[in-house]
């Protein structure tokens, strides 16, 4: 199955990014090493495979982003 993610960015008005790649995939990763600490802490009354599985999609989400960006700079390098 192949699953497409769509994220609208943050632009101003005349289209200039205001949200980075690497800012977004930074904090998918974030928001998962969050997750898996209050798992690891008891702090949080969170199901571990719910948030071991959440923590596992987010960070393919940023591989993904990471992996776009990286093919769109090198596009842009040889063009």
């Amino acid at each position: 199955m192949n699953r497409e993610v769509t994220l609208p960015l943050i632009v101003d008005d005349r289209g200039t990014l205001q949200v980075s790649a690497a800012d977004v995939s930074k904090l998918l990763r974030t928001v998962g090493g969050r997750w898996l600490r209050l798992v690891e802490t008891g702090q949080e009354r969170l199901d571990e495979d719910t948030v071991a599985a959440l923590t596992i999609e987010l960070a393919k989400l940023a591989d993904r982003i990471d992996v776009a960006c990286i093919a769109h700079s090198s596009g842009a390098a040889s063009g």
